[in-house]
């Protein structure tokens, strides 16, 4: 029998910048501590992301002494800083997909800095911690909070499901284009398809709905160049209806500690 286990744990604490490789990360109840808890907007308060603006995947961002670090992955410049609990005060509202919610931008200097790296004038807000963007009602089974993710607090990935792919690509690709949160590795390609309720270490999890994909993956994390792969050749095999599927999203009901090792127990199949 196959066994699983947790080798990628990442969080993207703006919403479309770069990613953060942890050893360990303590989940909440929107996500994992971070994730996804800033995002850029226009100055109609719409989100932006990579799916338009691909340069924003140049942008690195770490964590340290509380703080959010941004700088540039190929040119030395000046980066930009906050503090993670650092905010204006005023709340504005703002949109991301097809929900309207409160946040709160940062401060001016910072908007600033990414307004002048982006050549448009945007906003770095934040979510506040008692802002609830629920999970959509068609998947969610209590009443689920997500951050500023696309529509669920995590990301699921075999790294067999990658390899599968990487196998039918001219030139492979990293996991990073597709930005989960969780990789493991044991298992066929996909067999995350079949999962159903299942723990990572002591927390419990449900695979509630396919991950599909988007322009967003054939921007090159590392250079910013846009191109066709791998959304052409994951059409030609991984299409269900009219999107393209790769990876799970996942509900949670456990707060916790999750770290890279911890053994992930299937213990109910979609079949």
């Amino acid at each position: 029998m196959n066994q699983f286990f947790l080798s990628g744990l990442y969080i993207y604490p703006i919403k479309s910048l770069g990613g953060i490789s942890l050893q360990q990360a303590k989940l909440e109840e929107s996500g994992l501590q971070h994730d996804r808890r800033w995002m850029l907007v226009d100055e109609d308060g719409i989100f932006v992301t990579q799916r338009k603006h691909f340069e924003l995947a140049l942008l690195q961002v770490n964590v340290s002494n509380n703080q959010i670090i941004v700088s540039h992955k190929t040119l030395t410049g000046p980066a930009t800083s906050f503090f993670i609990d650092e905010d204006c005060g005023e709340q504005i509202s703002v949109v991301i997909w097809n929900d309207k919610v409160t946040a709160l931008e940062v401060n001016k200097t910072v908007s600033d800095w990414f307004s002048d790296f982006l050549k448009f004038k945007v906003k770095l807000v934040k979510m506040p911690l008692a802002e609830r963007r629920l999970v959509d009602l068609d998947y969610a089974q209590n009443g689920e909070t997500v951050s500023f993710a696309d529509g669920y607090p995590s990301l699921l990935i075999g790294q067999s499901s990658l390899d599968e792919l990487n196998e039918k690509l001219l030139e492979p690709v990293k996991m990073d284009r597709f930005r989960p949160n969780f990789v493991f590795t044991g298992g066929e390609a996909h067999v995350e398809d079949h999962f159903k309720d299942f723990y990572i270490g002591e927390i419990l999890f449900t695979a509630v709905k396919p991950c599909s994909r988007c322009v967003l993956i054939t921007i090159d994390q590392q250079t910013g160049e846009k191109g066709h792969e791998p959304l052409k050749t994951l059409a030609s095999y991984r299409t269900v209806g009219k999107k393209i599927m790769f990876g799970q999203n996942l509900l949670h009901q456990q707060k916790g500690i999750i770290s890279v090792g911890d053994e992930i127990k299937v213990v109910s199949w979609n079949r």
